[in-house]
């Protein structure tokens, strides 16, 4: 007998691990990628031209001129390959651009790149960054979802948003005309994506159109009555919050119950 297959839906902004748990992550947008690419460059410019300068002084004292080709192609690769490489292994997929902009890069599946994807992205980054300026990297990374480049298509990465925008703190209220029904009712744990876009609606009502919030109350009370029982004849929106706040009492209380427990096994020092 065939076992079920379980079917997991997966946003575009969001990556499935090696354990079937869905990431909401954010990558870096295409104009603060090409920000970083470029602030990489012109450091990767500056080293170069400083090995330039070095290399005409060691000329005036009487270095071979033959060796000035070798040495300008040991170091376009040092600089191109060598050291992107390096950096990005070293620090798990930071450069000085990506702290500008506040990104790193990250395997397709939301893990730590490594030395592989870091070479391959400097290898295909000499064709599209360095041989022609930049230009196919940026035509591709305008016509990818996550503004991926080239390298990113072939090593499996794309650049990754670290510094998240600071959510505001509210904690969320059963509406009185519902707390005799949120006494009683049974409201199952919701799938993460519907959880956090019924928690997006909840902090970000007040600020849409009329029409588009009785939309999305709608589709969103739609949604979230699959999880819950006995349904309440309520407007969806007051539906929509009291789902939430619901939720979100039964599973702080879960969570203080099992620090509490937690606390009591822990034997004192």
């Amino acid at each position: 007998m065939a076992s079920p297959v379980t079917i997991v839906e997966i946003g575009q902004d969001e990556v499935l691990t090696g354990e079937a748990v869905a990431l909401d992550v954010q990558p870096v947008g295409f104009f603060l990628r090409a920000l970083g690419a470029l602030i990489d460059f012109l450091a990767a410019g500056l080293v170069f031209v400083l090995f330039l300068w070095a290399v005409s002084w060691w000329g005036g004292i009487g270095l071979d001129a033959a060796v000035f080709p070798i040495l300008g192609i040991a170091m376009f690769a040092l600089v191109a390959v060598f050291v992107p490489t390096a950096v990005e292994t070293a620090t798990a997929g930071r450069s000085l651009g990506k702290l500008a902009v506040g990104g790193r890069i990250v395997r397709s599946d939301g893990g730590a790149s490594g030395f592989r994807q870091a070479l391959i992205r400097a290898l295909v980054g000499v064709l599209e960054i360095w041989l022609t300026l930049g230009t196919v990297a940026a035509v591709t990374g305008a016509f990818t979802p996550r503004s991926q480049r080239l390298g990113d298509l072939m090593a499996g990465t794309y650049s990754e948003r670290t510094r998240a925008q600071r959510l505001p703190t509210i904690e969320p209220t059963v509406p009185p005309s519902l707390a005799a029904w949120a006494a009683v009712a049974d409201v199952a744990p919701l799938p993460a994506g519907l959880a956090r876009r019924l928690g997006r609606f909840v902090r970000q009502a007040e600020q849409l159109d009329p029409p588009v919030r009785m939309r999305l109350a709608s589709e969103l009370a739609r949604e979230a009555a699959a999880s819950v029982s006995p349904i309440p004849a309520a407007d969806p929106e007051l539906f929509v919050r009291a789902v939430v706040a619901v939720r979100f009492t039964r599973e702080l209380a879960a969570i203080r119950l099992r620090d509490d427990r937690a606390a009591q096994l822990t034997p004192p020092r």
